[in-house]
């Protein structure tokens, strides 16, 4: 009996050891514009990550933009995952560029960039560059502050700087970012 209870002692102090969940961070890539191929790769990546119970999902993202419509549906994923998103703007050389690419990382739970990286320039311009009439410029331009500023209003960013970089297509370098309160992390690597 002694023999019984000693062995369980023992089992019962190494359980813990022995079913103590590994934790993992999910990973994927968003470059190029943003279109509606993003948005599913995208939102097939949070669902994963939440499948996976995973710590978080990190997007490395080197981006000029893109369209508003997939930037939004891509946002409103983030906004609503049920597991943290890193935006990771990265390499170096990288860019968050236009509406697309700040807003993407101004969204995320964390927003960090790489060193020799930039974001901004978000003034909404139509496909391919064009110009819209100035009236519909003008909405256009309307909406897109408020809706960065809600963003970063959420997330507590500078709402400030990413109006300014809407209204003037203003934009700031990875550590000039750090020191603005746009992102949270300026790091070398991935780890």
């Amino acid at each position: 009996m002694r023999c019984f209870l000693f062995f369980l002692l023992i089992w019962a102090n190494l359980t813990p050891l022995c079913i103590e969940a590994k934790t993992h961070v999910n990973v994927i890539e968003l470059i190029g514009a943003i279109g509606p191929v993003s948005v599913r790769h995208i939102s097939a990546a949070i669902e994963q990550a939440e499948v996976d119970t995973a710590e978080c999902l990190v997007i490395m993202m080197d981006t000029p933009g893109g369209l508003l419509e997939s930037t939004q549906m891509i946002i409103k994923d983030i906004l609503a995952a049920n597991v943290p998103v890193v935006v990771y703007v990265a390499p170096s050389g990288a860019g968050a560029g236009s509406e697309g690419g700040g807003g993407i990382t101004m969204s995320a739970h964390v927003a960090a960039m790489a060193p020799g990286t930039s974001i901004g320039a978000a003034h909404p311009v139509g496909v391919g560059g064009a110009i819209a009439d100035s009236t519909m410029a003008e909405k256009i331009s309307k909406f897109s502050v408020s809706y960065i500023r809600s963003i970063t209003e959420k997330r507590g960013r500078n709402a400030d700087w990413a109006e300014r970089a809407v209204r003037e297509s203003v934009a700031i370098t990875s550590q000039e970012a750090l020191a603005l309160n746009v992102i949270d992390l300026h790091e070398s690597t991935l780890d």
